[in-house]
């Protein structure tokens, strides 16, 4: 008797359904994205990692494996992505930051919170069975200790970003005890990194203010010259969250979002540090609205409970950090420096 072998294939739209599960980053293109696509696929594969967001992009990096455009509050369209490539697991970026939310606060509450809803939903429905999304410092207030802030404290955010991170804290909480979702959080600091350009935020200045050191000489800050806030080298960051979707679920006691810290400094403090490399640069300080929201903030971050649930340790103190942004932006300026190794502790 002859033997007829039949080959099956799933498909969403005429596309064939991969047999391995697949990353899908929403917000590919924005300060952590871009970052945190290259490191992932570098550990999956390019197309193992599908990275969107709501427009176009000609970014090489991003364009090394599948692009796809994805509003994430298209409920249907998020699905339909997910179906089409087979993702198992969702790093939720998408949102507006914290000096640009407060220019549009409607809208900033809108997609930062019905984007967790539309991710969360999925999750609860077994449509994927991982999810990240990033909170931040913003969830705390005038209130909060300033000094070392706790992981658990008084959290009574001032900004619109502060409040929907601590909303969508909250949320992810409930999503996790009530439907069982593994849903995963850090709270972010000041993120540094010299492959994008500042996003939005109010410590952006600590990214603008090296661009500017080397493509001008001078900066003007908009925060006071001793205002002190935690800040982190996007490295630190990337590789803090990747470590916490890696870690095993019975590790992770949080499931609104950790704290992590890396270094804190004042505006003073790095325009100092930049002087050792490059001695005429010189700092104005000209504080607006933004001034409110970081006296708002703490200025250091007590991440004990994040090294002893999923070994968190950062790599970067102000040194370090100062260095590596001023060496990768000035070869991205082609601007000769001063060697580095001065600098590096």
């Amino acid at each position: 008797m002859p033997v007829v072998l039949y080959i099956c294939f799933y498909t969403v739209n005429d596309t064939v359904k991969p047999m391995e599960s697949t990353t899908l980053i929403i917000g590919a293109s924005g300060q952590i994205g871009i970052e945190l696509t290259m490191a992932l696929r570098k550990k999956r594969g390019n197309h193992m990692v599908i990275a969107s967001d709501i427009r176009p992009t000609d970014d090489n990096d991003l364009l090394q494996g599948p692009y796809e455009i994805l509003d994430v509050l298209d409920k249907a369209a998020l699905e339909s992505i997910i179906e089409k490539y087979n993702v198992d697991e969702v790093y939720l970026l998408a949102a507006l930051l914290s000096a640009t939310a407060e220019k549009n606060p409607e809208f900033a509450w809108k997609l930062n919170m019905e984007g967790l809803f539309n991710v969360l939903d999925l999750a609860k429905d077994k449509k994927i069975s991982k999810v990240f999304w990033p909170s931040s410092i913003a969830v705390f207030g005038p209130s909060t200790p300033r000094n070392q802030t706790p992981q658990h404290t008084v959290m009574e955010p001032t900004t619109v970003y502060g409040i929907s991170k601590l909303a969508g804290e909250r949320w992810c909480s409930y999503y996790h005890e009530r439907f069982g979702v593994d849903v995963r959080s850090i709270r972010y600091p000041g993120l540094i990194g010299f492959r994008s350009e500042p996003g939005g935020g109010t410590t952006d200045y600590a990214v603008d203010i090296f661009h500017k050191a080397i493509e001008t000489g001078s900066y003007t800050c908009f925060l006071k010259e001793n205002t002190e806030l935690p800040m982190m080298m996007m490295e630190d960051a990337i590789r803090a969250t990747i470590s916490i979707m890696e870690a095993p679920a019975s590790s992770i006691k949080e499931r609104g979002g950790y704290n992590i810290a890396g270094c804190s400094f004042t505006p003073s403090e790095i325009a100092s540090v930049i002087k050792r490399t490059l001695p005429t640069f010189s700092i104005t300080y000209n504080p607006d609205f933004r001034q409110a929201i970081a006296d708002s903030w703490p200025a250091s971050i007590d991440d004990s409970k994040a090294l002893t649930d999923w070994g968190w340790k950062s790599e970067y103190d102000t040194e370090k950090l100062c260095a590596t942004m001023l060496t990768e932006i000035g070869k991205k300026k082609y601007t000769p420096l001063k060697p580095m190794h001065k600098l590096i502790v």
